[in-house]
């Protein structure tokens, strides 16, 4: 009963999630289209047969039955479509033509940004990776890392003779090694040392580890007990623990850890708090010998209005940087694209165990999705906006069109292409979720 639930539930995040995502990219097209006087005849959310519609205009306004993408069909848009109409799509100069199919993507990108800027606003538990230092923070007992004498505090200089500075970019290199060797250039204090770990495939999950290196942890603070010391001392949910005692705050474990040890005592704690450092002196309760303050810390980030948008540009740039270092290393066999590739099944898992988390995940899983939506339409595969573009821009080098014996050949081998790709990750998600295939 909980699997046929789950699936139920998945399926509807995922008809959400996709739902809104091929309506924003759409609607970018229109727009642009409509304010160059580009007649639209029809907005299409889905393929396929038409199951509901309405017509404002010029324009039909449709839901249709394969809800795996969209489309916008325009006035002349066709080489054998055309006339003298100058509301057909191919009769506008090139550049509007261009602005067109960018529009799409376009909106996928800001789409992304504003979701996530509204989840930041919010609060969310993500890992600011992009903040955190490539030093290690502790090590897993048994691992790789463990049996290679990798020790908490060491600072990783490179990966692979790769230089690193943020652990974001140790995690990426070690989870796509694909369960190869990878040489590590340790710091650690006055003493640069070279070892040697071994990622290991994580179960079920079709994904590499970090060879059992975890990150130092950015805590702030989640969770405040009414009533309870933090509160009255003052601590705030969002606020970022730095150190305690004088000493850094490195994981929650070790911050428990100094408040019990404190029974009725004064600490001083130090937190950052809107970009500026604030010391805050709290005394624990006494319970049975046991420090307790009604503090609860994690992974979270939470900011203004301001600081949320910039800090989801920055995280927005940092998956596209790790988009297109995965598909280099996918194109260059470097990396198995099983592992890296999800298709419908996959994304619609995921989307319901967001929505079962909370709603703010889904949105947030949602902006992730459409960066990506965004970056495939980009890619040079005739068919696809970015395909569209490409065209665009030869002719516009060349000062004439292509003949539409040649464009009708790139589509139809672009058609084929993004077929065999559906294809293929759909296979990879049958074997993913099916035991025995």
């Amino acid at each position: 009963m909980e699997a046929l639930t789950n699936t139920f539930s998945n399926l509807l995040a995922f008809v959400f999630a996709l739902g809104v995502i091929i309506f924003v990219h759409e609607a970018g097209h229109m727009l642009v289209a409509k304010a160059f006087g580009v007649r639209v005849l029809t907005f299409s959310l889905g393929f396929g047969k038409r199951l509901w519609g309405f017509r404002r205009g010029d324009t039909e306004y449709r839901l249709s039955l394969i809800p795996l993408g969209g489309y916008v069909k325009m006035s002349g848009e066709l080489p054998d479509e055309g006339g003298d109409d100058p509301a057909d799509f191919l009769n506008k100069p090139r550049w509007q033509r261009f602005l067109v199919y960018l529009a799409g993507p376009a909106m996928n990108a800001v789409l992304a940004v504003a979701l996530i800027a509204a989840v930041f606003m919010m609060g969310i538990s993500v890992p600011a990776v992009s903040d955190i230092a490539a030093r290690v923070g502790s090590v897993q007992e048994g691992s790789s890392a463990d049996l290679a004498g990798i020790q908490a505090g060491d600072e990783i200089l490179s990966v692979d003779d790769e230089p690193v500075v943020k652990w974001d970019r140790v995690q990426l290199l070690l989870m796509t090694a694909q369960g190869k060797e990878v040489t590590l250039r340790l710091r650690r204090g006055s003493e640069e040392l070279t070892v040697t770990v071994l990622p290991q495939k994580i179960p079920d999950f079709h994904l590499y580890d970090t060879a059992g290196i975890l990150q130092e942890e950015l805590l702030s603070v989640t969770q405040l007990s009414e009533g309870k010391p933090a509160q009255a001392a003052g601590f705030q949910i969002g606020d970022r623990l730095v150190s305690m005692g004088g000493r850094p705050v490195v994981r929650y474990e070790e911050f428990i850890k100094f408040v019990s040890s404190h029974p009725g005592q004064p600490i001083h704690i130090v937190v950052r708090r809107d970009g500026k450092e604030v010391e805050i002196a709290v005394t624990p309760e006494d319970l049975g010998g046991t420090g307790k303050i009604g503090l609860a810390a994690g992974l979270y980030q939470k900011y203004g209005p301001v600081q949320a948008v910039v800090q989801s540009v920055r995280h927005n740039v940092q998956i596209v940087e790790q988009t297109f270092f995965v598909l280099g290393k996918i194109f260059t066999r470097r990396i198995a694209a099983e592992s890296a590739l999800s298709g419908p099944i996959e994304i619609a898992k995921y989307s319901g165990e967001a929505a079962r988390i909370g709603f703010r995940y889904l949105l947030y899983l949602m902006g992730v999705i459409s960066i990506s939506i965004g970056i495939l339409n980009l890619l040079p595969i005739p068919v696809l906006d970015g395909g569209q573009m490409v065209i665009l821009g030869v002719e516009s080098v060349m000062r004439r069109d292509l003949s539409i014996r040649l464009k009708e050949a790139f589509n139809q081998v672009g058609f084929v292409l993004i077929l065999l790709i559906m294809l293929t990750v759909i296979f990879f998600d049958v074997k993913k979720n099916i035991p025995g295939l």
